[in-house]
């Protein structure tokens, strides 16, 4: 990899604007005060795109609740109380309300009960290269005649036709750390009588989202929201929650979860607590917490510190600078993944890249330590 001597970090462009979870959940945290929320041992750590890190007060709750189930004092009704909050967090840091907002443990369980719905004989797009958990459900319809048409993320917008029911994408790409033109998504999607749906799992927590902007979001909050895996969250608006199949139901996608323990009745909720999937228990009550302390920070604060590392990280690499948390470059053969991990630091490699990501744990200096890394 060749690169230039570390240049300062760039003055971050203007942030998006804050959305609609700013209104209700003043921020009363700096990015200085969130730093002294993580473990010190969390230094050199650059996978958030990997795998999230805990709060020492995530990481506290669910050493409680371990000892309270251990005297067998957890119960249902103990954990639903950390569900409902869950719940009610993440739909003001994503601007909606609490009744769009559908719980389950995996992003792709979620895309299963979108691509279940697809009608025979449609079409959605997926991005070429995406995750797979946004692109494997749809592809196990094919027994139905759906089609599933992949085309760069850069052209996503302009490959929609009459043809198309959804278009399925991720707003950050995985393995490139790409922000999708979500704008021009939605109005193609819009001119064309398509669904959107946006897998917002490498963006929420660190690039502001809004998800009343699609007809569905998925998200699994362990990566930069810093929840236990297997707490994740998915969004659906009216208009494609009525055409939506909750293929998964369970008891706790009744209407009243302990009245619908039993058969042959199905009372299921009317609002999107249809679509839940039975929670992982413990997983929520580490994710109420998490979800807690991203909502007393300032969206647009997270986003100029982790873009201005990143940046500072490109200009450092002669990269192009696109106000990205996670960086990637070239590296087929993982000779620069090698030397970042011997050099202490946790990156990560995907399709034949070397990946860092950026977030509210890291400094400067852990710019200076892939460079210096880089360069021995």
């Amino acid at each position: 990899m060749q690169f230039s001597a570390m240049s300062p970090a760039p003055t971050p462009r203007a942030a998006p604007p804050r959305t609609l979870a700013d209104e209700s959940s003043p921020a009363s945290v700096t990015i200085a005060e969130a730093q002294a929320a993580y473990s010190p041992s969390t230094t050199r750590y650059l996978a958030a795109c990997t795998s999230g890190l805990p709060t020492t007060e995530t990481v506290r709750a669910l050493r409680d609740d371990a000892e309270t189930w251990g005297r067998g004092q957890a119960s249902p009704a103990h954990y639903q109380v950390h569900v409902d909050r869950a719940r009610e967090l993440y739909a003001g840091l994503v601007g909606v309300g609490a009744d769009r907002v559908a719980i389950g443990s995996q992003a792709s369980v979620m895309a299963a009960v979108l691509a279940a719905s697809v009608p025979a004989g449609r079409e959605v797009v997926c991005v070429d290269g995406d995750f797979t958990s946004m692109v494997f459900p749809f592809l196990q319809q094919d027994h139905r005649g759906v089609t599933v048409r992949h085309v760069p993320v850069s052209r996503l917008a302009e490959s929609l036709t009459a043809d198309t029911w959804l278009v399925a994408f991720s707003l950050v790409q995985s393995a490139t750390g790409e922000i999708a033109d979500a704008p021009a998504i939605r109005a193609a999607a819009a001119a064309v009588g398509a669904f959107t749906l946006c897998d917002t799992t490498q963006a929420t927590g660190w690039l502001p989202v809004n998800a009343g902007d699609y007809d569905a979001t998925i998200c699994h909050a362990y990566k930069w929201l810093g929840a236990p895996r297997g707490a994740a969250f998915l969004t659906v608006l009216p208009r494609l929650a009525e055409v939506l199949r909750p293929v998964q139901a369970g008891w706790f996608a009744g209407d009243d979860p302990w009245a619908s323990c039993y058969g042959p009745a199905m009372n299921l909720a009317t609002d999107a607590r249809r679509f839940d999937v039975s929670p992982a228990w413990p997983a929520w009550v580490g994710a109420r917490v998490a979800l807690e302390f991203f909502a007393r920070l300032d969206p647009a604060a997270v986003y100029a510190h982790n873009t201005g590392l990143g940046n500072a990280l490109c200009a450092g690499l002669t990269l192009a600078q696109r106000d990205q948390a996670i960086v990637t470059w070239a590296d087929p053969s993982g000779v620069d993944l090698t030397r970042l991990t011997n050099a202490g630091i946790t990156a990560s490699g995907r399709a034949g890249r070397a990946r860092v990501g950026f977030h509210i744990w890291n400094t400067a200096a852990d710019v200076d330590a892939v460079l210096d890394a880089l360069r021995a």
